[in-house]
């Protein structure tokens, strides 16, 4: 969404890549809808395309068209659209997967009883729901009192004791976790905090992850990454790379298995 941009330019890129490179069917490919700007130069937060059930269908081809896919394996709600009916856009959603075009249901970025109750109308009407929730969510926690810009009334873009408890509530859930690693922010100097991880709670809990990589020989990150891989809550960290040593190191946390202690003393710390 940069220069004026609407989004779309990362499906152009894999779309182009998978043509080039004869990349079939081994791909799990998700993307989202919802936030696309309406115009050049709006912004994703004042001006979004919403979740109406014309906007999820054109949307949906149009994804679907960039990438080469008849196929979207999940396919995301990415903000809140206060303007459009919950049960209009849980149709809307539905009606993609009835016919095949679409796989999972998931939600980006809501307030947890919307989801909720999106969930609820789909139960009562028969239809798929969401299944999986994205969500910023790091092993350091933010504060709950600084608002984000990621949705139009506040923060409510990192999943906080709200959305894990509703998640204990509801077996089946999935978390996948964006920023995981908070950008860099737990091993680079040139990558500070984000103000609102400014509070006591994150100096403890740094002494803990570097305590439990000492004894691991492991890096902080893939502390985290094994932290949350192996986290009572189904969750699947999404990591991003833009080397292959930052990849290799993230694969790492595959092999890193947390003892019971070491878990919960970083569960602990606070």
């Amino acid at each position: 969404w940069e220069n004026g941009d609407q989004g779309g330019q990362s499906e152009e890129v894999i779309g182009r890549w998978r043509r080039s490179r004869g990349v079939g069917d081994g791909l799990f490919v998700a993307t989202k809808l919802g936030a696309r700007p309406l115009a050049p130069g709006t912004s994703y937060t004042d001006n979004p395309e919403g979740l109406s059930a014309r906007v999820i269908r054109k949307s949906s081809e149009a994804s679907r068209e960039r990438l080469g896919l008849e196929h979207i394996d999940l396919l995301y709600a990415h903000i809140e659209d206060q303007k459009t009916p919950l049960e209009e856009t849980v149709e809307g959603f539905a009606d993609l997967v009835k016919e095949g075009s679409v796989g999972l249901l998931g939600v980006s970025n809501h307030s947890v009883w919307r989801v909720e109750r999106a969930r609820a109308l789909a139960a009562a009407a028969g239809l798929p729901g969401y299944e999986v929730l994205q969500y910023q969510h790091s092993y350091l926690r933010p504060r709950t009192d600084i608002a984000k810009p990621l949705c139009r009334d506040g923060n409510i873009g990192s999943a906080g004791s709200d959305l894990l408890t509703y998640m204990r509530a509801v077996p089946g859930l999935v978390l996948v976790a964006y920023t995981p690693l908070l950008s860099g922010a737990y091993t680079r100097a040139d990558k500070p905090l984000p103000r609102d991880y400014d509070h006591p709670g994150t100096t403890a809990r740094l002494a803990a992850l570097r305590e439990i990589a000492a004894e691991t020989g492991a890096t902080l990150n893939q502390v985290v990454l094994a932290w949350q891989i192996g986290h009572e809550l189904p969750i699947i960290p999404l990591v991003g790379a833009s080397s292959v040593e930052q990849l290799e190191e993230s694969l790492g946390a595959l092999d890193l298995e947390l003892t019971e202690d070491q878990r919960a003393r970083l569960d602990a710390a606070s």
